[in-house]
């Protein structure tokens, strides 16, 4: 495994949000995990959605309505092959309510986008998951502040192209 990454990103509009997620889709698989992190309102389902129909549309399936996990607590996808899970954790509060969910099976075998990572305590994937933690900018609504830490290979599908 290579070292971990660090990135920050400036993402100016929810369409900047949007080209992020095409950029990180290119490079996921099963058995990655990303954690996404940061208060109510910064962003998180917004770029979990973005990821999902990224991956969707790369595997030519047709739109489909991505809605909030934070009732259901986890919503699955498909995009060919590949089985998403998108998790909202903010309503749980012990380990053992998300091992009964099985997610910690669906980190080996999935990809997983869970919000609200730090519910996972020591369930965490750690330092093999990629750790993206959104933060509201004061200059404009739609302005995000995105600090990212992972393994090298997705934290650089992150970046933007050179211009």
């Amino acid at each position: 495994m290579t070292e971990p990454a660090d990135l920050i990103l400036h993402l100016g509009t929810s369409a900047a949000t949007d080209a992020l997620a095409e950029r990180i889709a290119a490079s996921l698989c099963a058995g990655d995990t990303i954690l996404l992190s940061g208060g109510i309102g910064a962003g998180k389902t917004h770029l979990a959605r973005a990821v999902i129909r990224a991956l969707q549309r790369r595997a030519g399936e047709p739109p489909e309505d991505i809605p909030s996990p934070t009732f259901t607590l986890v919503q699955t996808y498909a995009a060919g092959p590949l089985e998403i899970w998108h998790a909202d954790l903010y309503r749980l509060h012990d380990p053992q309510e998300i091992e009964e969910l099985g997610l910690v099976a669906a980190f080996d075998t999935a990809l997983c986008l869970v919000e609200w990572p730090d519910r996972l305590g020591p369930l965490e994937p750690g330092a093999a998951a990629l750790h993206l933690h959104l933060a509201l900018c004061p200059e404009s609504p739609e302005a995000r502040r995105l600090i990212a830490r992972g393994p090298a290979r997705l934290v650089t599908a992150l970046s933007p192209p050179a211009a």
